[in-house]
């Protein structure tokens, strides 16, 4: 299954992103060849005006696009599954939403906030980090604790009850705290809420079984969704650097051995067992999740057996890219650490991205 970039998109994308970089947001052009595409809707229900892609093909673009810009692969990743959310909510509010002009989700999954009972809806008060595309963001999607008369209402097992929400970006102030070395472009600010109301509908659950929308893309779970669309990010980032590497390893020269580093043979047999294995990896991960995908399409509840091969072999292709990039920097050159260079910002955009929390070994 082939991912849907075209040769003319990657190159506008790669045209403007040491610009965005240097900006801290996405360039306008890259921002409108978001909308254009309809990007941010591709895992939107049809029903509801979205693409509805199957997630193979979704992941494939993601990885296309992290390989060409890889703060544009994370925006259009996450703001992409925060659409798919729209899976989830009232079909009629779905419709509204996502045939918005120019909409885009975006949002934290950290319950650092509260959403106070208060009539027929929540009135909705506090902080969240790392909301990813935010400039652009025209509803920001959220997880509080839900309370009444001030006091967390709690679940069968005793503990606070989360639920996820939708706010309209008219009641969110972004507040900017995004100083990254890496991912700039990204724009990943905090946002804050301070006693907004919204009507019950705004409201969701998170799970294949409160699923308004049909479709297998709705019956795929949610943590195995965010393991293959976040490490095919950083894969698509480790392949840009391997491709950067090659050209700044012919520039330099052995200090011993006077010969152009791609010709010693070491040096050129670590540069072919670090891509092997990385396209080993990818391999196998496009292998798990194209077999994942078809079980969901037959109507098949992935086992525990699957999940844990989804995010086992997600992790691997990760582990695969992290050794890539770690071990072939050091032969790049004083040039890869210029941060006016292409290689430096892959570099870093790549050390960024890998911290997120659910790609630790």
């Amino acid at each position: 299954m082939n991912h849907p970039l075209l040769a003319r998109d990657a190159r506008r994308i790669e045209r403007y992103a040491a610009m965005a970089d240097a900006a801290r947001f996405l360039h306008p052009v890259q921002q409108a060849l978001l909308h254009r595409r309809g990007w941010l809707r591709m895992l939107a229900p049809r029903a509801a005006g979205g693409a509805e892609l199957p997630l193979p093909q979704a992941v494939r673009l993601e990885e296309a696009v992290a390989a060409v810009d890889g703060s544009m692969g994370w925006v259009l990743t996450l703001c992409a599954g925060a659409g798919w959310f729209a899976g989830f909510l009232p079909p009629a509010l779905a419709r509204e939403i996502i045939g918005g002009k120019r909409v885009c989700l975006g949002g934290s999954g950290a319950p650092t906030g509260y959403a106070e009972q208060d009539g027929d809806g929540y009135r909705i008060t506090g902080s969240w980090d790392y909301a990813s595309g935010a400039p652009m963001t025209t509803h920001f999607t959220l997880n509080a604790v839900l309370r009444a008369d001030g006091q967390p209402l709690l679940d069968e097992q005793g503990a606070p009850r989360i639920r996820a929400f939708l706010v309209p970006a008219q009641l969110v102030r972004i507040v900017p705290s995004w100083t990254s070395i890496g991912m700039r472009a990204s724009a990943s600010h905090s946002y804050r809420i301070d006693g907004a109301w919204v009507g019950k509908d705004h409201g969701f659950t998170i799970s294949p079984a409160a699923a308004t929308a049909d479709g297998p893309l709705y019956r795929f779970p949610f943590y195995s969704l965010a393991f293959v669309t976040l490490a095919a990010n950083v894969a698509g980032m480790a392949s840009h650097f391997m491709q950067l590497a090659r050209p700044c390893m012919s520039r330099r020269r052995h200090a011993m051995k006077g010969l152009p580093l791609l010709e010693v043979p070491e040096v050129a047999a670590l540069v072919r067992a670090k891509e092997q294995v990385h396209a080993a990896a990818r391999a196998h991960f496009y292998h798990v999740l194209d077999r994942s995908w078809a079980l969901v399409e037959d109507g098949t509840t992935l086992a525990d057996c699957d999940l844990h091969a989804l995010q086992a072999s997600s992790l691997a292709l990760v582990a695969a890219s992290r050794a890539a990039v770690d071990e072939l920097y050091p032969y790049c050159g004083l040039y890869a650490a210029r941060e006016d260079s292409a290689i430096n910002r892959v570099w870093r955009d790549f050390h960024t991205a890998s911290q997120h929390s659910l790609l630790l070994p």
